[in-house]
């Protein structure tokens, strides 16, 4: 179900979020754009399109409004969803700036491994792939075979499974609804802002360790 949803968030975080045929939210590359600032490093633009995305991260219910995000995978909380949705748009549109193309299937996988936090360089390394080296286009299209990137995806959804459960934030909503709200933004807004300079520090700076 978690594989289902983070192909799903991230298709959508590509191209756009429409409701049919209504555009309800910018793709990856609309964010990406909009935070273009010539007057700014990409590093500057990339901060300022975190704290943004923080503050959508946090706003309980702005996605799930749309309609729609509740069949996006079933069985996944629409309320997972759409922060899922949120936080792997920032993390592409992250790469963009980078230099990044988001469709290629290594750097989705990259952009999966962000969700992590400060458990990415684990993950990757886990996978066998060194990273002492900097992380480049040539380098990802060079270690990051098809078997390697499907098992980073594996282990990628089964951690995000056990960080929600050991985390409560589903089963606080489901028995508190109004306290797990709250609670829920607010880890929403802290890992949003974690994930954020995970992505940053993955396609802007090439680091993963």
């Amino acid at each position: 179900m978690m594989s289902k949803a983070l192909q799903v968030a991230y298709e959508k975080a590509i191209s756009g979020f429409e409701v049919k045929g209504v555009k309800l939210l910018d793709s990856a590359y609309d964010l990406a754009k909009s935070y273009a600032n010539p007057e700014k490093t990409v590093k500057q633009n990339a901060t300022s399109l975190v704290n943004w995305q923080c503050s959508k991260a946090g706003a309980s219910g702005f996605a799930t409004s749309f309609g729609g995000f509740a069949t996006m995978a079933v069985g996944v909380p629409a309320n997972i969803t759409s922060v899922l949705y949120v936080q792997l748009r920032m993390i592409a549109a992250i790469a963009i700036m980078a230099g990044y193309d988001p469709r290629q299937d290594q750097v989705q996988t990259l952009a999966y491994t962000c969700l992590l936090g400060s458990a990415a360089g684990d993950v990757i390394k886990d996978a066998g792939i060194k990273i002492t080296e900097k992380v480049t286009e040539n380098y990802i299209k060079r270690t990051m075979t098809r078997a390697v990137t499907t098992k980073i995806n594996q282990k990628v959804g089964f951690k995000l499974i056990t960080k929600a459960g050991s985390k409560g934030v589903l089963n606080m909503t489901k028995m508190i609804p109004v306290v797990g709200a709250v609670f829920g933004a607010s880890f929403d807004i802290v890992t949003t802002k974690t994930i954020g300079a995970t992505a940053k520090k993955m396609f802007i700076d090439g680091k993963v360790g």
